[in-house]
């Protein structure tokens, strides 16, 4: 069993737990369920934007503890000032140290748009992330199938969700779904944790322009992200770099600056 295995067995006992404390009419009546989203996408695509969308993590399966000691609200307002474009707030707690408050706190202090980061494998989490106040999911390929994709982006449409679809492997390209709004490439394999960023391109390359393109995992300098622009990819998702300092906001800000 690898750790995607793993992490979703997990979250199906969370998922079930969930829906016995709280229902989905109870979560459709309260939180951020009735507020508008605002589009990473279109921010994303804004003349002078800077395609970076800044991420709040505390540890993962591959670094294990990255930063247990920043606080979300206080990060994600820094990123906000230093002129990202969004945020992706972990909501997974087992494996990235991540929760609910994480993101709901967040929502209350920054106009943002943010992702929801997690495993979503259930219609009920796409209520979830409404109420919690996200404006974008992100769907993993490697966990969905096609027909999944195409069901999960549909009902998060009718949430007015943005959907980020998350690829890792040429293998994975035909659960691109013509309505998802961005399509991400991981350059980190999951099974092995290794960076290719060639491969990326070359998957770039394939998907085409109808879709914003991200490029996920091991972006550490500014010349990585140039070259990832350079070939096609508007969206950078970046946490680590920024999560292992003692100063999340200042290195997104200093990273900012040298752009």
């Amino acid at each position: 069993m690898n750790i995607l295995d793993t992490i979703v067995a997990r979250k199906k006992i969370e998922i079930a737990q969930a829906k016995e404390n709280i229902s989905i009419q109870q979560l459709e009546q309260c939180n951020f369920f009735n507020r508008s989203t605002v589009s990473l996408s279109q921010n994303i695509l804004k003349e002078n934007s800077t395609g970076i969308i800044a991420e709040f993590k505390r540890k993962s399966p591959s670094k294990g503890i990255i930063n247990d000691k920043a606080y979300a609200v206080e990060v994600v307002k820094d990123y906000e000032q230093a002129g990202v474009s969004g945020s992706s707030v972990l909501t997974d707690t087992d494996f990235f140290g991540g929760s609910k408050e994480d993101l709901q706190n967040v929502r209350k202090e920054v106009s943002l748009p943010l992702l929801r980061k997690d495993f979503m494998i259930d219609e009920y989490q796409f209520i979830e992330a409404k109420n919690w106040g996200a404006d974008v999911i992100l769907l993993i390929a490697s966990i969905l199938t096609p027909q999944q994709v195409k069901s999960f982006t549909d009902l998060a449409k009718s949430l007015h969700l943005e959907v980020l679809l998350e690829l890792h492997g040429e293998n994975e390209l035909n659960h691109v779904y013509h309505k998802v709004d961005m399509v991400g490439v991981n350059n980190r394999n999951l099974k092995t944790f290794e960076v290719d960023i060639e491969q990326s391109i070359r998957m770039a390359n394939k998907l085409g322009n109808d879709f914003v393109k991200i490029a996920e995992s091991g972006i550490s300098n500014i010349s990585t992200l140039k070259h990832f622009k350079q070939n096609g990819f508007q969206g950078f998702l970046i946490g680590e770099n920024f999560m292992k300092t003692d100063h999340p906001g200042k290195a997104c800000k200093d990273f900012i600056a040298q752009l």
